[in-house]
């Protein structure tokens, strides 16, 4: 049975708890949610021929360089959960330390970073179902399908209503089909790693094989700094959406403390598969532009496509091809979890109208703010298609947003904890100076992505204007949420005067 709980010290004073269902999720479906958001197969694929492109061999140093920040911003939020298992998470974390503005804007950051990856998992879920559809039929006719616009926006539009339709029925629904999904993107990244080492010295690919070097692993040995932010921003990108984990306090089994560890757990499992997939495939075709070279423009935005026979083999190489759907598909359902849930959080605190506070009855789920989301990430993927051929790399590029919120929230964790700092060297630590040197290091990153972003060689090379495409989007769409929250301004006033949520108001969460 759940209750509400109003934490004293830790939203709003209305009375009335957020309705999620509590108790849903323990530790193993925890950090099972937090790995599927992040989709491993799906982030290879996609990132592999770009990182690659950007810092060459030096791909697996990037990977753990970029794992850094993360786990640094991961022990920021393990702290502020233990106080405040809120699940408007960053929102409601900057509120408290910074004011109504800066928290607005960091869950709009949160918001728009998850449309954006909503709308890129389900770009490469579509094509990788009519892949798949091909190998099965053996018909390049039915493969070629993902090409046609029209087909491939229709097939789009249909896995995300799907995936809206399932988040919809709550986190039961979302943890029963996680286990097998995520199980089996584990056992064939495993079986390619094995393979590709296997095979690295194969007559087959002796024209691109690369012997392993332990000088791989370090990032001081990138070309430039300006090659070593891209590849970072990109790896950053690959790690985004452990903190599901936390978004999800409220409805998991000891919420001040299994979501943290959820956490860590999930990042573990990722930074290995990750370095163990990155070596493996630099080993066996290297991080060249020719043949099945990772940085080979054409293949580079779907490497897994390129790789999946001649590494595999016909019969294993269509595994690959289902674990790369199942990895997109899956995460496409478990990331409408932090959208809606802060979307939800927004509401209950008056920063967003009052009906996105609406959680249904039965599935107990912030229905409409699931809906919204879906619908947003079907508008945002479409006109992206019909004005980029490079929609993913465009997407993929706006790593930006994800600096943004986790670096906030970071430098919130040592703000809100600042009188507890120098009480033991553990909190002097965890609550102060990892989240500091985390949102250091994302701040750069931030900094530096946002000038790269102006040339219109960054991303796919598009400009707008004599601007890059992905500078005008990422901007731009900040720009929105500004607009978005002078016009919430006027219409909660109590909000942004800070009398609903602030320093010393408590948050409403779900007991256990």
């Amino acid at each position: 049975m759940t209750q509400l709980d109003v934490r004293p010290g830790t939203g709003a004073s209305s009375g009335k708890g957020k309705g999620l269902g509590g108790n849903s999720v323990g530790l193993l479906g925890s950090a099972v949610i937090g790995v599927s958001t992040v989709a491993p197969v799906y982030c290879l694929t996609s990132t592999l021929g770009s990182t690659a492109g950007e810092v060459g061999l030096q791909m697996p140093a990037v990977f753990l360089a970029g794992f850094l920040p993360m786990l640094l911003v991961a022990f920021a939020y393990r702290e502020l959960n233990k106080v405040m298992p809120d699940c408007g998470t960053s929102f409601t974390w900057t509120v408290k330390a910074f004011g109504p503005r800066i928290g607005w804007m960091c869950g709009w950051g949160l918001v728009i970073a998850t449309i954006i990856v909503l709308s890129n998992l389900a770009g490469v879920a579509t094509s990788y179902f009519w892949l798949l559809a091909g190998e099965i039929t053996n018909s390049a006719a039915v493969a070629d399908l993902d090409g046609n616009k029209a087909v491939h926006i229709v097939t789009c539009l249909v896995l995300i209503a799907a995936a809206t339709a399932i988040s919809y029925r709550g986190m039961t629904a979302t943890k029963g089909v996680q286990y097998t999904l995520v199980g089996l993107q584990l056992v064939v990244l495993a079986v390619f790693v094995a393979l590709a080492v296997a095979k690295a010295g194969d007559a087959d690919f002796a024209a691109t094989s690369v012997d392993f070097s332990w000088s791989w692993l370090n990032p001081f040995a990138v070309q430039s700094f300006g090659a070593f932010t891209a590849g970072l921003s990109l790896s950053i990108f690959m790690y985004w959406g452990w903190d599901t984990c936390l978004t999800a306090n409220e409805e998991t089994i000891g919420s001040e403390k299994t979501p943290g560890r959820a956490a860590l757990i999930a990042m573990v499992v990722l930074v290995g598969s990750y370095l163990a997939t990155g070596v493996a495939a630099q080993m066996i075709v290297g991080s060249g532009e020719k043949g099945l070279g990772l940085a080979n423009p054409e293949t580079s935005d779907n490497v897994f496509a390129a790789l999946a026979g001649p590494v595999m083999g016909p019969t294993l190489g269509i595994a690959l091809f289902v674990a790369v759907l199942a990895s997109a598909a899956a995460s496409l359902q478990t990331t409408f979890i932090p959208v809606a849930r802060t979307v939800l959080a927004m509401s209950t605190y008056e920063a967003l109208p009052a009906s996105y506070a609406r959680v249904h009855p039965r599935f107990r789920t912030p229905g409409r703010a699931t809906v919204t989301a879906g619908v947003a990430t079907a508008v945002f993927y479409t006109v992206m298609t019909l004005v980029s051929e490079h929609v993913l790399v465009d997407t993929i590029a706006l790593g930006l947003m994800i600096c943004f919120y986790y670096a906030l929230t970071a430098f919130a964790c040592a703000w809100y904890f600042k009188n507890e700092l120098f009480g033991s060297v553990r909190d002097f630590a965890f609550k102060g100076l990892f989240p500091v040197l985390g949102g250091v290091l994302l701040s750069a990153v931030f900094a530096k992505t946002l000038i790269d972003m102006w040339n219109p060689a960054y991303g796919s090379g598009s400009s707008v204007l004599g601007v890059g495409s992905v500078f005008v989007i990422g901007v731009g769409l900040l720009l929105v949420g500004f607009v978005i929250m002078l016009v919430m301004g006027r219409r909660s006033p109590a909000f942004f005067r800070g009398e609903v949520l602030n320093r010393d108001s408590a948050v409403l969460v779900v007991a256990e």
